[in-house]
């Protein structure tokens, strides 16, 4: 009877799972596994593909910019054009305009092509003259300005070609295009073509670019951003000098001395809020404060800094907040209980042990200040400028521009050769958002420990 019954009971019960077997549940579980993993995949190509276009498509566009075609010939500086006093007066050789100077490079050009033995029928001297850029004669007269002894002398020198003739050589002008562009003619850029055969014309590394200033829009080959990176510089050692040590300092006093009580907390929470706000608002704030209200110069460094200063705050307080939260409560007790204060556990022991995570959020609020936009073109930053600002602390009150709204200013304009100049100087804004987010990398590995 009992052998029957627990037959009974074992032929009731369920029969027992293998491990070896998967069954419907878990098979369901593994697809929906399965399914994340390639969610995450497919997000994760995707995100690098969309990379790999942003930057195939700026690199591609904007290496371009690095290179310019330039016009190498021997100029004969006649003393009695350039220094019709024939004393070497500097200030009797500025009242020749760019006018005589074009001059004399137009002669140079003319006789350089006839050493050559390249034909130019069909062409005026001005359609000749019309290859070199608008830029050449100033260049050439600041050479000369720099250095008064060359006049009377025959000199190799290096002018920057038309804008065309330097996209003709890009891909960027065809003799089609030629044919319908008011600027150049077919027949011009079959005299470069010889020009370039005969070693008068070529491509070379443009430092013009990186240290010129910028140029109106009918000298896009002559625009440079010399300006646009020493006003960004400006602005960023003001908030540098600015940023760090309030905000240090307000995530020390918030972190280790506030009481905890409503006021606190708001100031917590408008901290938090402030992180997110539209960056278009701080410029909005520093065109009603600063400008109008203060006084502050247009387009000047001191303006932008004090703007991303207010922007890159509370960037920089979170992260340093953050970072002294990660300092381990023992190593405040230790110190206190040796019978240091409560300043002394902090500046010796508490800060130092924070300053990496302090650093790395610093570099990084520094690096979003360096690409902002909308703040600095509600400044007035916006302006064309051209001059270089003098050297702290003058420079920081005159006017300048910055990188990205220098991207801006190539975008708005209409010739073709600012689309080039725009990449490139995109380039240039992504160096140093990369050095910086490296030099971040680098010092948190180099001073964080692991507790």
């Amino acid at each position: 009877m009992t052998d029957a019954t627990s037959q009974t009971g074992r032929s009731g019960a369920q029969p027992r799972k293998s491990l070896h077997v998967t069954d419907a549940r878990t098979r369901r579980r593994n697809a929906a596994e399965a399914r994340f993993r390639f969610y995450g995949a497919a997000a994760i190509a995707v995100s690098i593909l969309a990379l790999v276009i942003l930057l195939t498509s700026v690199l591609g566009n904007g290496l371009g910019a690095f290179r310019q075609t330039f016009i190498t010939m021997p100029v004969a500086l006649d003393a009695t054009v350039l220094d019709k006093s024939g004393t070497g007066d500097i200030e009797v050789m500025k009242k020749v305009t760019t006018i005589g100077y074009a001059k004399v490079i137009e002669k140079a050009l003319a006789t350089a092509l006839a050493e050559k033995g390249i034909a130019t029928d069909g062409l005026t001297a001005k359609q000749i003259s019309g290859l070199l850029s608008q830029e050449a004669a100033a260049n050439l007269r600041n050479q000369v300005l720099a250095d008064p002894a060359l006049v009377g002398q025959t000199v190799d020198v290096k002018l920057l070609a038309n804008g065309r003739v330097d996209g003709f050589f890009k891909g960027r002008v065809t003799m089609d295009s030629a044919k319908l562009d008011s600027n150049i003619s077919p027949e011009q850029l079959e005299l470069a073509l010889k020009m370039r055969e005969a070693g008068l014309m070529s491509l070379s590394f443009n430092p013009g670019f990186l240290f010129g200033g910028d140029a109106s829009e009918l000298r896009p080959e002559a625009a440079g951003l010399g300006v646009a990176i020493l006003g960004s510089a400006y602005m960023m050692l003001i908030v540098l000098v600015l940023a760090l040590p309030i905000g240090v300092a307000a995530s020390i006093y918030l972190e280790e001395f506030a009481p905890k009580n409503k006021w606190t907390d708001l100031i917590e929470v408008n901290i938090s809020n402030l992180a997110a706000v539209p960056s278009i608002v701080f410029g909005i704030l520093g065109l009603a404060i600063f400008i109008n209200f203060m006084g502050l110069p247009q387009s000047a460094p001191i303006v932008g800094g004090l703007v991303l200063t207010l922007m890159t705050l509370p960037t920089i307080i979170i992260a340093t907040r953050a970072a002294l939260k990660a300092v381990p409560p023992s190593i405040r007790d230790a110190a206190l209980g040796v019978g240091a204060s409560k300043m002394q556990a902090i500046t010796h022991h508490v800060l130092p042990l924070a300053m990496p995570g302090i650093l790395t959020g610093t570099i990084i609020g520094l690096a979003q200040a360096l690409g902002e936009t909308a703040p600095l073109l509600l400044i007035g930053m916006v302006a064309f400028v051209r001059e270089f600002p003098d050297a702290p602390p003058e420079g920081f009150f005159d006017p300048a521009s910055a990188l990205p709204v220098q991207v801006y200013n190539f975008t708005q304009r209409a010739d073709p050769a600012f689309v080039e100049r725009a990449s490139g100087a995109i380039i240039v804004l992504l160096v140093f958002l990369l050095l910086m987010n490296a030099v971040a990398i680098l010092l948190r590995r180099r001073f964080e420990r692991r507790w």
